[in-house]
């Protein structure tokens, strides 16, 4: 991932505005280690901090069309740019990036060629011509995006709110599937699928097709000039991104350059369930497979830096993002530099364990349609600047375009969780990939229980963390929380300590409303707590609040007691567990 920043209009051309604009692209160098480049041009600027994965030798940005009329700084991959290049036949390209034919498709086409684009982008164009731009963010939100309006009337665009947030006077999130045009003054929707409308979908199930789509999905993303490896959590996304990636690892081109032997990683406490599942994956695959150990208070000890980095209060996305922080640290110092991930697929197929209670077959898509258009705020999010924090890129195959139109084609009857036929979660796309000659998992992997992200890396990573901010915040704390924070107010302890930390770097309103908020139970929607009674007394976003379904469910009085104060007790044993002497985060392979 890059990082990119755009001052639109700032009625400045000065060399001190100059200077303040590379400043705060600096603020954004983490995405991007491997250069930096700006283009001005009147009182437009166009920064760019560069992540190589693609032409690392010539593809350094701003980019331009041949007259170098048109700029555009992009963060992102076009997996479809040689495919487009045919299509621009009668345009000189300069360099070998997968994002110059953003200038060449829109001195062809205008602002009308967004949805050509397969791939995740965020991206700026500027028309020197006329003065125009553009603005643009890809299908689903998988690359973050910002936008700012400052008082002298210019538009501002950063990758990340750290960009922007001290110079506008109000800024947002830049929507998903939008594009932002200085013509309109405003955005207009250029992601409109069949599925947008949430209407229920009745196309049969196809398993060999959904099969055929993801394998598709997977291999465009081998698409890279620099090592790179996959995200290994032993859970059925991850293993199934991994057992692809290994099959037509050695017909890609990558393989002539970096070989085909695959690497993987992983990351938890000590004994916890990922690490035991993606190690078996990982001998079933006969990948490389790298073991990343951290202990409750070496997560601990991160999480200011994790709220700085991803920048967000909300309770599941830093949970999820601490121990993912570290691993893409660790993986970096290997060199490696791009990294497939399962992301997504929940989202999708109905995956997380309150799908149990889904009512109806209607409910259920509606459902999977809400939780795909809230991606960018949660699962992308973290991903994205999880890796970014460390110059690391993440792709999700589960959220591309073609793969989605075709999983979210089916009959939603098909995604009901049903025990009594044997239908577990996300059961069509287990089934799809149930290959008896061919096998791609072990039977066990293929069909095990849904583990979110933060409750697989270790039970007690969750438990610790809220001994932890038990110790730091007060009943009378938690009393006047509502005063203090009237806008999304913190429930429980935890959530109070993560926002006290995101105020004190992000102290803005404009900040602050980015973060979505309302109550869950195992990361639903608001709306899908009325499919239980019970969730409503048990609202923590953890998958061991599902419960009845969780294997390893919280008991009632566990849950009230963690959601409301917890005991002495429990306190104390936490911070005797926390004080032994423990290695640092260690490696091996």
């Amino acid at each position: 991932m890059c990082g990119i920043l755009a001052v639109l209009g700032c009625s400045d051309d000065s060399q001190a505005k100059r200077v303040r604009v590379l400043e705060l692209s600096r603020r954004l160098k983490h995405r991007g280690p491997d250069w930096s480049g700006i283009y001005q041009h009147g009182d437009f600027y166009l920064a760019h901090q560069r992540l190589a994965i693609i032409d690392p030798a010539s593809g350094d940005q701003p980019l331009y069309n041949e007259d170098r009329k048109i700029v555009v700084t992009v963060n992102g991959e076009i997996y479809n740019h040689e495919q487009l290049r045919k299509r621009l036949k009668n345009h000189k390209f300069l360099t070998g990036s997968d994002c110059e034919v953003i200038a060449h498709l829109y001195e062809e086409y205008g602002e009308n060629f967004v949805d050509m684009l397969d791939g995740m982008f965020s991206f700026v164009l500027l028309d020197t011509r006329d003065n125009s731009f553009i603005a643009a963010r890809d299908a689903i939100g998988i690359t973050s995006l910002y936008i700012g309006w400052g008082l002298d009337g210019s538009v501002w665009i950063s990758s990340e709110l750290k960009g922007l947030n001290d110079d506008c006077e109000h800024f947002e999130t830049f929507p998903p599937g939008q594009l932002y045009s200085s013509k309109s003054g405003g955005f207009k929707q250029w992601y409109n699928p069949l599925w947008f409308s949430e209407v229920v979908p009745s196309t049969p199930y196809d398993p060999l097709a959904l099969r055929l789509a993801f394998e598709n999905a997977v291999i465009k993303r081998l698409m890279t000039d620099v090592p790179f490896g996959v995200l290994l959590s032993g859970g059925l996304d991850s293993s199934l991104v991994a057992s692809i990636t290994a099959r037509h690892l050695a017909s890609a081109k990558v393989a002539k350059q970096w070989g085909t032997q695959l690497h993987s990683f992983c990351v938890g406490l000590e004994g916890s369930p990922d690490l035991k599942s993606a190690r078996e994956v990982a001998d079933y695959l006969g990948t490389v497979h790298h073991e990343f150990h951290f202990t409750v208070q070496d997560g601990i000890d991160a999480i200011e830096d994790v709220i700085y980095h991803i920048e967000t209060y909300d309770v599941t996305t830093i949970r999820a993002s601490t121990p993912m922080f570290l691993m893409a640290r660790k993986i970096k110092s290997l060199g490696v530099k791009m990294v497939m991930s399962g992301e997504g697929s929940d989202e999708v197929f109905g995956g997380y364990l309150y799908f149990h209670k889904a009512p109806n077959k209607e409910e259920l898509h509606r459902e999977t349609c809400h939780k795909i258009k809230a991606l960018h705020q949660y699962d992308c999010l973290r991903a994205n600047k999880s890796t970014s924090a460390w110059g690391l890129e993440a792709r999700v195959p589960f959220l591309d375009k073609d793969f989605i139109n075709v999983a979210m084609a089916i009959d939603p009857e098909w995604k009901m969780i049903k025990p009594e036929e044997g239908r577990i979660e996300k059961w069509v796309l287990r089934r799809a990939f149930d290959d008896e000659e061919r096998p791609y998992l072990p039977k066990h992997i293929l069909y095990r229980q849904k583990e979110q992200f933060s409750d697989g890396v270790g039970y007690s990573w969750i438990d610790g963390l809220k001994a932890h901010a038990a110790q730091h915040v007060t009943d009378k704390m938690m009393q006047n929380a509502q005063h203090i924070y009237p806008h999304n107010t913190p429930s429980t302890k935890e959530a109070y300590y993560y926002r006290m930390i995101f105020e004190r770097f992000f102290p803005q309103n404009s900040a602050r409303m980015t973060v979505p908020g309302g109550p869950s139970v195992a990361c639903s929607t608001a709306k899908a707590i009325e499919w239980d009674a019970a969730w409503a007394n048990n609202l923590d976003p953890s998958g061991r609040a599902a419960l009845g379904v969780h294997l390893s469910a919280y008991s009632h009085q566990a849950a009230t007691t963690t959601a409301m104060k917890l005991p002495s007790k429990v306190i104390d044993d936490m911070r005797r567990m926390m004080e032994i002497s423990t290695p640092e985060l260690a490696i091996s392979s």
